[in-house]
């Protein structure tokens, strides 16, 4: 659940610093075109939708990198984030015809969506190892991984893994975002805790895990409720510990 966690706004990128701009551009470019045709490949028709999508993510994320990112390169684990977008992108053919996830097709469904959790855990190390870690790439990568919990909720749901209510399983976070929006005393910062990062591990490998064909109800409906069960808690935990400090 790591990505409850709050960052701080980093220093403005210098004028002239275009670079890593640029980069991201270029990227997000050769990554369109290969989204396009992933898409093609699993719909079996050609599907703009995903390209879209992800175009509009990388936008944001471009506008956000001009703001906020000091560094005059973009580093591998920011790209790597950016990979992962693409791939979570790819998420919306499934959601938009549930067909694919059955036989054959679903289980390439599910092996997208483990190997774009796979990669969830590169990015971090990337990138310490680079020395470009800090808080916009940490907020790229966290928001990143919200989108991608929301759209695996999303083709659970329409693949009939579970009822509806599976929704709450990848939206809990943009609940509690919006709370803060009447309740500012949410909005404060939170302390580091590794308890977030195990819960949303579970999260995201339990709604991965219910797109593989071989898990059906009832088996798939207990799995997400106990899911979503830890996850409440892990929530209802923060936002106790934010009441007493308000």
């Amino acid at each position: 659940m790591s990505i409850l966690s709050h960052q701080t706004p980093e220093t403005s990128l210098p004028a002239g610093a275009r670079t890593p701009l640029a980069n991201m551009f270029l990227l997000s470019v050769a990554l369109s075109v290969l989204l396009f045709g992933l898409s093609w490949w699993l719909a079996g028709a050609r599907t703009v939708l995903p390209v879209v999508c992800f175009g509009l993510g990388a936008a944001v994320s471009g506008v956000f990198l001009l703001r906020h990112w000091p560094a005059h390169r973009l580093g591998y684990a920011n790209a790597l984030t950016l990979g992962r977008l693409a791939l979570t992108a790819l998420m919306l053919v499934p959601l938009a015809d549930p067909r694919l996830t059955e036989g054959a097709t679903g289980w390439l469904v599910f092996c997208l969506a483990l190997f774009t959790l796979t990669l969830d855990g590169l990015d971090g190390p990337l990138a310490r190892r680079s020395g470009l870690a800090g808080p916009w790439g940490a907020r790229f990568d966290m928001e990143v991984d919200s989108i991608f919990a929301l759209l695996l909720a999303g083709v659970a749901w329409r693949s009939g893994a579970a009822g509806s209510w599976v929704l709450l399983l990848g939206s809990l976070r943009y609940l509690f975002v919006f709370a803060g929006w009447f309740f500012p005393w949410l909005d404060a910062p939170l302390p580091q805790r590794f308890r977030r990062k195990l819960v949303c591990v579970v999260q995201i490998g339990t709604l991965v895990g219910l797109l593989a064909p071989i898990v059906q109800p009832p088996v798939s409906t207990v799995a997400a409720l106990l899911a979503l069960a830890l996850l409440a808690w892990s929530f209802a935990v923060d936002v106790i510990w934010l009441a007493r400090r308000r």
